[in-house]
C-alpha cells in the first residue's frame, strides 16, 4: 500500500486489510455476475482465505496445512469444497486481492 501511494498508483493511504476487503467484495461481485453461487460452507472457506492473504500477502497449497484451515479439515475439505477449482480460485484471489 505504502509503495503504491508513494509511486502515485494509488491517490489515496489505505491499510491493506481494508483493500483487501474491498477487493474480495468485488471478487464475489464479479463471480456472481458470472453465474458462480457459493454455499456457506465455501463463502466460510473463502473468508478465511482472503483473511490469510490480508495477514500474509498470499495463500498457496502449503498454507491449507496451517490454522485457520487445517481445524477445519484441510486441504482435504477444501477440494471436498471447490473440486478441481480450488487451485484456480486461490490463484484468482491471490492475483486479485494483493496483486
Amino acid at each position: 500500500s505504502l509503495v503504491r501511494f508513494a509511486t502515485g498508483e494509488s491517490e489515496e493511504l489505505k491499510p491493506f486489510p481494508e483493500t483487501v476487503n474491498e477487493r474480495f467484495e468485488e471478487w464475489i461481485e464479479d463471480q456472481e455476475m458470472l453465474g458462480h453461487k457459493f454455499t456457506a460452507d465455501q463463502m466460510e472457506w473463502l473468508e478465511m482465505i482472503k483473511s490469510h492473504i490480508a495477514t500474509s500477502l498470499s495463500i498457496d497449497m502449503d498454507d491449507l496445512e496451517l490454522a485457520p484451515f487445517y481445524e477445519r479439515g484441510g486441504p482435504l475439505k477444501a477440494y471436498k469444497l471447490f473440486g478441481q477449482n480450488l487451485i484456480s480460485i486461490m490463484n484468482e484471489l491471490n492475483e486479485a486481492l494483493a496483486g
